[in-house]
């Protein structure tokens, strides 16, 4: 198989990127810049990078997609904290920008590449992209933004054969929660959340489903413990 994932840096993306790697998948990985790029391909040696900027979503209309993609992963996101009375037009944008406007330039780049495998979108949406709560507004608005497009595009390229599908998170042991626990005054435990790999785990069930079936959403919650 061969898969397109953003965010394969860090925290979930990371560690899915392993995973498919290990099994012989064939890995596209974005990188930002570069640099970057030369450090993801020192990291998953056999996985080749693209570089555009998610934060710059047209940067992406010019990636040398393969032909044929059995899935796009859209793992990256950004996060920042703070009530509506504070939060400033650049945070709005930032939030916005990355975490919903970018998969979507991504995902249209990519379609005929995936239409031609009629392969799965994956989008890792949060737990916020369910329920927003206070200090999570902009944070929260842009994922239940992203549940519009993966609703839309699922009904839209169904009768392309692609499959859309969204992955709905708790609040996982990544840097990205280390960040939120520190904006919200809190001590941060890893062993506390979710581990990544059960996450990617998930993914990669998605990922794997035979094509008599589809995973539309699938919530994954931190255990009793």
């Amino acid at each position: 198989m061969r898969h397109l994932i953003t965010g394969a840096g860090s925290g979930i993306g990371a560690v899915l990127t392993e995973v498919l790697l290990a099994r012989g998948d064939d890995l596209v990985l974005l990188a930002r810049s570069t640099e970057r790029a030369a450090e993801l391909e020192a990291s998953y040696v056999g996985a080749r990078t693209v570089v555009a900027d998610l934060a710059d979503p047209a940067s992406v209309e010019d990636l040398d997609l393969p032909e044929r993609l059995d899935s796009v992963v859209h793992a990256a996101g950004v996060v920042d904290l703070g009530p509506v009375a504070e939060l400033s037009v650049a945070s709005w944008q930032q939030q916005l920008t990355v975490n919903l406007v970018a998969p979507a330039a991504l995902t249209r780049v990519a379609l005929p590449a995936l239409r031609a495998a009629r392969g799965t979108v994956v989008l890792v949406n949060s737990g916020a992209g369910l329920n927003a709560h206070p200090q999570w507004s902009a944070y929260a608005a842009s994922k239940h933004a992203l549940k519009a497009l993966a609703d839309s595009l699922r009904g839209e390229e169904s009768e392309h054969g692609v499959r859309v599908s969204t992955v709905y998170p708790g609040r996982t042991a990544t840097a990205m929660q280390e960040k939120v626990h520190e904006q919200e005054g809190k001590t941060y435990d890893a062993a506390d959340w979710i581990d990544p790999a059960t996450v990617a785990a998930a993914i990669v069930h998605v990922l794997d489903l035979p094509r008599d079936a589809t995973v539309p959403d699938l919530t994954v919650k931190p255990g009793p413990g």
